[in-house]
């Protein structure tokens, strides 16, 4: 009898605190009450973690605006929002909207730990984004194109090996294991080897599935995550487990880099950045001119960030661009056209430069519109309401509520992009001549997040994407195996069964 008592008490603490929270809410913010959204939502966040859970939440919160309108509770406290001028309140310049307690399991749990993607305090990652913006700026990361050029030289030799076999692959593993390798090239200056053979070098890629998995559910319940990291950390296959492998491999990488640095192999004063140097070194380089300003901590910040973000935004993205041309036709054989045409004139390289790629509109076209069809996030990028309050839609939302927009909420509006569930690059080359039409797209489309939280690493993605895909289109003909993929989205929409039947092209 005592331990049933004991086992409901926590049952009765949160129905107490379900209860408190809508109460709270009737009587502080009564206009709250008019804000539509399924029934459970209004009551516990239980509803939307389950809708998290079940991994396809961007087809959802679609839904969701389809059947409520502009402004979704999706659960106490927390409001899906899809309307331009709410859009620009929430993410503009000047807002001071931060980033909410979601993204603190992203993370450590603990104050001195921060990452730029993390990180609350707007103040703060303004300061680390301008001490190293430069070296995420296109013209500074067209030093790596070398890098990339050296990992897609070795895929390019794995694809040839799977067309002589005529073989089926799994298509997204491999875009994600370049990706991998490039990441690897460009911020440690090597390889981490996965184009080598396929294999999951060190575990990396479940690795960080575990870590997107574990802090995308856990930052629902942001107030549990300390003692859920605490409990789980030492456990291998767990998320907190994979984030402290993250954290260790990149602390020992900056260990190796000291000391080659103390060792004179490398002159910690030389300020001369010779195009084969790595990120890393070029982030020490930084430190050690500016030795009160940028720490050791900033690199090896920087580092996971590159790793853990870089490598499956990239790979989804490519791989969302390969999908929709195998799929649509039309699509594919036009920018086929474009890439010999270019190739007929000179203006393609063996190994296709990035200035090359810029001057392809089709190609630029057929990147921005898979960008917007299969954005690489798939939650809602949610803010927390500042002092004062804020009005949304009408609705007066009080200080410390949440709110966001999903970004395929945002590209799937049809006020905005007609047809929006079709894939049609042209979209973006006719709108070049409508400068209103342009206008209105760009200013719902968002791949890389909104105003000062824009993804730093964003030329890394588009430089690695660019040169990867005429290469492909020009190289090798691709049958997709399923018409129509499965995804799962747990932050990241990771496809999960893209599979492809590889052959070298047929000359016509």
């Amino acid at each position: 009898m005592h331990i049933l008592i004991f086992c409901s008490i926590p049952f009765v603490l949160i129905i107490a605190s379900h209860i408190f929270r809508l109460g709270k809410e009737l009587f502080t913010a009564p206009s709250l009450l008019s804000i539509p959204g399924p029934f459970l939502a209004r009551f516990t966040r239980l509803w939307y973690f389950t809708r998290v859970l079940n991994g396809n939440f961007e087809k959802e919160n679609l839904d969701l605006h389809a059947k409520y309108g502009p402004v979704v509770r999706l659960s106490p406290g927390h409001y899906s929002i899809n309307n331009k001028a709410d859009v620009k309140t929430v993410y503009g310049a000047g807002s001071r909207f931060t980033k909410a307690k979601w993204y603190d399991a992203f993370k450590e749990p603990s104050p001195d730990n921060w990452s730029v993607f993390s990180d609350r305090d707007n103040k703060r990652h303004g300061e680390t984004r301008r001490k190293f913006s430069s070296l995420y700026s296109m013209s500074s990361l067209l030093h790596y194109e070398g890098f990339v050029d050296a990992s897609a030289d070795i895929f390019m030799e794995r694809l040839n090996e799977f067309s002589q076999r005529e073989q089926t692959i799994d298509f997204h593993h491999w875009l994600q294991c370049y990706s991998f390798d490039v990441i690897g090239q460009i911020t440690f200056g090597q390889r981490f080897g996965f184009l080598d053979k396929g294999e999951d070098i060190m575990g990396a890629i479940s690795t960080v599935r575990q870590i997107l998995t574990f802090s995308c559910l856990a930052g629902i319940y942001v107030e549990w995550y300390p003692l859920l990291y605490k409990l789980l950390n030492s456990l291998p296959g767990s998320g907190p487990g994979g984030l402290l492998f993250i954290i260790n491999f990149v602390v020992d990488k900056v260990r190796q880099l000291n000391e080659k640095r103390t060792q004179g192999t490398e002159k910690a004063s030389d300020a001369t950045i010779p195009k084969t140097q790595d990120f890393m070194e070029r982030m020490a380089i930084a430190r050690d001119e500016n030795p009160g300003k940028i720490t050791d901590y900033h690199l090896e910040m920087m580092g996971n960030s590159n790793v853990v973000a870089g490598s499956d935004t990239t790979a989804i993205t490519l791989s969302a661009i390969m999908y929709y041309l195998l799929r649509t036709p039309y699509a594919h054989s036009r920018l086929r056209r474009e890439i010999d045409e270019f190739t007929s004139r000179d203006r393609c390289s063996q190994r296709i430069t990035f200035k090359e790629s810029q001057e392809m509109p089709y190609l630029q076209a057929v990147i921005k519109e898979a960008l917007r069809m299969h954005n690489a996030t798939g939650l809602p990028l949610w803010r927390e309401v500042p002092a004062g309050g804020a009005e949304i839609n009408g609705h007066v939302i009080p200080q410390g509520s949440v709110v966001g927009i999903n970004t395929w909420v945002a590209h799937y509006d049809e006020e905005f992009f007609p047809d929006a569930k079709s894939f049609i690059p042209e979209r973006w080359i006719e709108g070049a001549t409508d400068a209103e039409q342009l206008r209105k797209m760009n200013e719902m489309y968002m791949p890389f997040g909104l105003g000062g939280r824009t993804c730093l690493g964003r030329h890394i993605s588009t430089l690695e994407i660019s040169k990867l895909i005429p290469q492909l289109i020009r190289d090798f003909d691709f049958e997709l195996e399923n018409q129509n993929w499965t995804t799962e989205n747990l932050w990241f929409v990771k496809p999960m069964d893209f599979r492809v039947k590889i052959s070298l092209r047929k000359k016509e």
